[in-house]
């Protein structure tokens, strides 16, 4: 197993954490943050307690005040129809721009560069119509081999659609020979042999499979350098890392909403976009909702673009999967991003050494050692025959721990700051060791 870097809360480092069941305790009592884990519905066990929910990387759980928030839309429907449109107590003709300043936040962006609209995979095939525009030598685009399927399938169906050649015009970085992360250094050096030949560069900020964090800053700078766009799927990056996407000069990033965000399934997913493109826009689908929203009733035959971000809109927003979003950037304001990520680093670093101390056999942690590349993701890999990994993993849900698996052998627990404890880290650890 790899030693985990250094890393603070309650004025602790990694040095300072102990691995047992008391230490777990302990922290709880001296969290600041603890009083969040009230605000969130935690599902129940056979045995009627709360679970040690670590699911949060592919279904945030739902705040509680979600419900109320929804009822009261649905409420307004009921008794106003369409005139919640302007007369609601949250008018639905302005409800999508309740989400720029949350969003803005965890962005790291200006309120005009943000919007809450679609799913991530739509607003991936939306943005790559007006940021992949090959022409002449420069068309290829830069993905990762081991991404997550939906970015493969978005791309290679997108180059296929404006008549590419996948073999040709999709490039693929993937980790070393032996090595399960990737390596900054070499998606650097990919980009800048492929040159004059890329056209976009398109990654994931967060690894989904071994939870690395990438170099968002230095990969985009080194895309910019060759003369191609940069843009990022945040996925698995939205509320669980900081990011800076305006300082960093990314060109566009999506994401979704029902991870780590706790939107709900299927939850209205978002777009950011540079400012540098709002002015000078390039190439994109238009809809009515993207409209300028001062003359959107007049219903006029030609695309007068709204501002910023939001001229990328098509459809008018689904108030009733917005509702629940609403309910959870309320808290991340609240907590602050600085604090939940200092809060994952020691969680994840104790869920790291407590394995080790319990001498849990056969267990590896792919997730990236050093803090600044790690988020509240450890990917366990239990190494031996598949079938001994699939029984671990079986084995936590009847222990009240849940965690999802990855084929062939990797376990992949989310200690979600919001609501997980330092006592559901201790409770994984031991149901890993009890079991192995």
């Amino acid at each position: 197993m790899t030693r985990t870097a250094p890393s603070s809360i309650l004025g602790l480092t990694a040095a300072d954490l102990k691995p047992t069941a008391e230490f777990a305790a302990w922290c709880d009592a001296h969290d600041p943050l603890a009083s969040f884990r009230d605000e969130f519905e935690i599902p129940r066990g056979a045995d009627g307690h709360p679970v040690s929910y670590m699911v949060g990387n592919s279904l945030g759980l739902m705040a509680k005040t979600s419900r109320r928030l929804v009822t009261e839309e649905l409420d307004d429907w009921a008794t106003l129809g369409a005139e919640g449109h302007v007369h609601g107590r949250r008018p639905w003709v302005w409800y999508h721009e309740h989400f720029r300043a949350g969003l803005a936040s965890l962005a790291g962006a200006k309120e005009s560069e943000v919007v809450a609209m679609n799913t991530l995979t739509a607003n991936l095939h939306f943005l790559l119509m007006s940021f992949y525009r090959p022409a002449g030598a420069r068309r290829r685009i830069l993905v990762e081999r081991g991404a997550f399927p939906s970015d493969r399938f978005a791309v290679r169906s997108f180059v296929r659609a404006i008549g590419g050649e996948e073999a040709i015009d999709v490039v693929e970085v993937a980790p070393r020979e032996g090595e399960e992360c990737l390596r900054n250094a070499d998606i650097e050096a990919t980009i800048a042999r492929e040159g004059d030949s890329l056209a976009l560069v398109l990654l994931s900020g967060v690894q989904y499979y071994t939870g690395q964090v990438l170099d968002i800053a230095n990969i985009t700078r080194a895309a910019h350098a060759v003369g191609a766009r940069c843009g990022w799927d945040l996925a698995h990056a939205m509320g669980n890392v900081e990011l800076r996407l305006h300082d960093w000069g990314a060109d566009f990033a999506c994401w979704c909403s029902y991870k780590y965000l706790n939107g709900g399934p299927g939850a209205v997913a978002g777009a950011f976009i540079h400012e540098r493109h709002h002015g000078t826009p390039p190439p994109r689908l238009e809809g009515w909702w993207g409209t300028n929203p001062s003359n959107r009733f007049e219903m006029g035959p030609r695309f007068e673009p709204g501002p910023g971000a939001d001229a990328w809109q098509v459809s008018n927003p689904p108030i009733l999967s917005l509702a629940p979003l609403r309910a959870s950037l309320d808290l991340f304001q609240k907590a602050g991003m600085e604090s939940l990520v200092c809060k994952a680093r020691a969680m994840t670093g104790f869920i790291e050494m407590a394995l080790r101390d319990r001498g849990a056999n056969g267990v590896r942690i792919l997730t990236p050692p050093a803090t600044s590349e790690r988020g509240c993701q450890l990917s366990i890999s239990l190494e031996g025959p598949p079938e001994r990994a699939r029984r671990v993993f079986e084995s936590l849900k009847p222990r009240g721990v849940y965690c999802d698996f990855r084929h062939p052998r990797v376990i992949r627990a989310a200690p979600a700051p919001l609501y997980t404890s330092f006592g559901d880290c201790w409770r994984l650890v031991d149901a890993i060791a009890s079991v192995l």
